[in-house]
C-alpha cells in the first residue's frame, strides 16, 4: 500500500514509496502507479492524517475496479451548479454517511488501485490540480466500468470538518466543456442567468477554447473484477411477480423458472383483477407440478406499486429476483446472477432487458442510473425500509425512486449486460382499465407528469430540478402555442400544476 499525505496539492510525506515529497499529487499518483502496478494508492489531506482508516482498505478494495473518496465538509468540488448539466443523474445528490455511488471525487481522502491508474493513464493530465484531476478521471472512467464511491469508512469516527477548495466558475465551465456535449455548456450559461442571476459570459467564452476529453470504454478491460467478498450465503432465492391479465405470458415465466439450472426456493405471485366478482385465472398454479413453492396472492386492488409491496412483504429468502410477467429467459439466468454476485461482491444486480431483436450495446459492468424493477436481483437485506411509493401508482418514476432509496441506504446498482431477459412488452390484459387521476378533469393539465415531478422533487437537487425545467421547456417549445409568449405562459401554468399535484401525491 502507498499513502500520500498532501497539503495544497503537494505531497508532504509518503508511506510505502520514497522520493515524492514536494511533488504535485497528480504527478506522484501517476509515477507511483507505474513503479508499483499492483499497489493500492491512498491520498489524504494532512489535516486528516490522524483519522485515516488504513485498516479499512482491504475490505473496501475487495476488487481492483473501484475508486473511493470522501469529503468531511460534505461539499463537492464542482459546486451544486453541476446539477444543471445532469438533471436526472443519481450520481449528483450524494448521501453522505453511507457508501454512495458517484463520480464526484474529493481530494481530502481517497483510494484507488494502481492498475486502474495505469490502464487509464493515457487519458489523464498531470497538469490538472488534484481535485479537478480526480473528478475528470472518475467522470470518464465510470463509463468504462470503474466503480466510484463516496465512502465514509475511509475515515475514523471524530474526524474534524476541514474544508477544501471548490472549483471557480471558470473551472466549472471548463469541466463541462471537457466532459459533456457542447450544448450543456450553453445550457449551463442560460441556467446561471435564469436561476442564479449571474452572467458568467467570460467563463463561458473561455471554456470554448477547450476541447472534449477523450476516453476509451475498453480501457479498464484488463483490470480485475474478482471480489474477495462472499455475499451469497445460503443462496436461497425468492422470485416476486405481479401480474394482471397475462395468463399465457405468466405461465411461460413459470415454465422458464422451472427450467432453471439453479432453482428458486419460492415464487410469490400477486394476481390482480379489478372485477370484484372475479376469481383467479391462474389455474395451472395448482393443476401442474412445479419444482418450487408458489405463494399465490389474489387481489382486486390494482397497481404495480401495491402489488410489488405485497409481494416484498412475503419474501423470506436471502435473495430476491423481481420479475415482470412478460419476460423470457434462458435456463442459466439465475445461475449467472449468482456468478456475478460472487464476481462483483455487490448486493444489487440489474440485468439487461432488451426487447426481441434489440441489440445490447453495453460491454462493461457499470453503475447504472436506473433500476428496472422487472429484471433485477438483490439481497433481501437491501429491502429493509425500502418500498414502492404509492404516490407513483399508475404513473412513472416508481423504479427510479426505488433505486434512489436503495442508494440512500448504501447499496449500489450494477448493470450486468452479460445477463439478460427478453422483455416482450406484451399487450395489457383485457380487463385493465385506464386509471383516472385526480387531475384528469383539470382545465390546466399538469406537465410534466406529476409522478415524474414527484421523483424530481424527492430525489434530485434544486439545480437538477431547474435544469430539467429548462430542458423540458425547450423540448416542448411550440407545442402549446405558436406565440412564444402565450406558450411560455401556458408552460408556467402546466409546470405549477405539476408541482401542486406532485405535492398531493407525496402525501400518500
Amino acid at each position: 500500500m502507498i499513502v500520500f499525505y498532501h497539503k495544497r496539492d503537494k505531497v508532504v510525506r509518503s508511506v510505502g514509496i520514497e522520493g515524492f515529497e514536494g511533488k504535485p499529487v497528480t504527478v506522484a499518483l501517476l509515477e507511483a502507479a507505474a513503479k508499483k502496478p499492483d499497489a493500492n494508492i491512498v491520498w489524504c489531506d494532512e489535516r486528516l492524517a490522524d483519522f485515516l482508516a488504513l485498516e479499512a482498505v482491504p475490505d473496501l478494495m475487495h476488487h481492483d475496479s473501484q475508486m473511493f473518496s470522501y469529503d468531511v465538509s460534505h461539499r463537492n468540488y464542482l459546486t451544486p451548479v453541476i446539477g444543471f448539466c445532469e438533471e436526472a443523474s443519481p450520481f449528483i445528490p450524494i448521501k453522505y454517511g453511507v457508501k454512495y455511488p458517484t463520480w464526484q471525487m474529493s481530494a481530502q481522502v481517497g483510494l484507488v488501485n494502481a492498475a486502474v491508474v495505469n490502464a487509464f493513464s493515457a487519458y489523464l493530465f498531470a497538469s490538472d490540480d488534484f481535485a479537478y484531476f480526480l473528478n475528470s478521471f472518475a467522470k470518464r472512467a465510470m463509463r468504462s466500468g470503474l466503480l466510484c464511491y463516496s465512502e465514509p469508512a475511509l475515515l475514523k469516527t471524530g474526524a474534524p470538518t476541514v474544508e477544501s477548495r471548490q472549483a471557480s466558475i471558470f473551472e466549472v465551465f471548463k469541466f463541462v466543456r471537457q466532459h459533456y456535449r457542447m450544448r450543456w455548456t450553453s445550457l449551463l450559461l442560460l441556467d446561471m442567468v435564469i436561476f442564479k442571476h449571474g452572467f458568467p459570459i467570460i467563463p463561458y467564452l473561455v471554456s470554448l477554447f477547450y476541447s472534449r476529453r477523450k476516453t476509451d470504454e475498453r480501457a479498464l478491460s484488463s483490470v480485475s473484477m474478482e471480489s474477495t467478498r462472499d455475499i451469497t450465503g445460503t443462496g436461497e432465492l425468492d422470485v416476486i411477480i405481479p401480474t394482471i391479465g397475462r395468463r399465457e405470458h405468466f405461465h411461460n415465466v413459470l415454465k422458464d423458472l422451472a427450467a432453471q439450472t439453479y432453482l428458486p426456493k419460492r415464487v410469490i405471485v400477486v394476481e390482480q383483477n379489478p372485477d370484484t366478482e372475479s376469481n383467479s385465472e391462474l389455474d395451472f398454479i395448482t393443476s401442474e407440478q412445479w419444482p418450487f413453492e408458489i405463494d399465490h396472492v389474489f387481489t382486486h386492488r390494482t397497481g404495480a406499486c401495491a402489488a410489488r409491496n405485497v409481494a416484498l412483504m412475503h419474501t423470506r429468502s436471502e435473495f430476491v429476483f423481481m420479475a415482470d410477467d412478460d419476460i423470457r429467459f434462458q435456463p442459466d439466468l439465475i445461475e449467472q446472477a449468482f456468478r456475478y454476485f460472487r464476481k462483483t461482491g455487490n448486493e444489487v444486480l440489474q440485468t439487461a432487458g432488451p426487447q426481441p431483436n434489440e441489440v445490447i450495446k453495453d460491454t462493461n459492468i457499470i453503475q447504472h442510473p436506473v433500476l428496472g424493477s422487472g429484471w433485477v436481483f438483490l439481497k433481501q437485506q437491501c429491502l429493509d425500509g425500502v418500498w414502492f411509493n404509492p404516490g407513483y401508482e399508475f404513473g412513472y418514476g416508481e423504479d427510479k425512486d426505488f433505486g434512489m432509496q436503495l442508494r440512500n441506504k448504501g447499496y449500489d446498482i450494477l448493470l450486468v449486460p452479460f445477463i439478460h431477459v427478453i422483455h416482450l412488452k406484451a399487450p395489457m390484459g383485457g380487463f385493465r382499465v385506464k386509471p383516472t387521476h385526480p387531475w384528469s378533469n383539470e382545465k390546466i393539465q399538469p406537465k410534466p407528469s406529476p409522478t415524474v415531478m414527484l421523483h424530481m422533487i424527492r430525489n434530485m437537487t434544486d439545480e437538477q430540478l431547474k435544469g430539467y425545467k429548462t430542458v423540458y421547456f425547450f423540448k416542448n417549445l411550440g407545442k402549446r402555442s405558436k406565440n412564444p409568449f402565450k406558450g411560455y405562459a401556458k408552460f408556467k401554468e402546466a409546470w405549477a400544476s405539476s408541482v401542486y399535484w406532485a405535492g398531493e401525491l407525496g402525501k400518500r
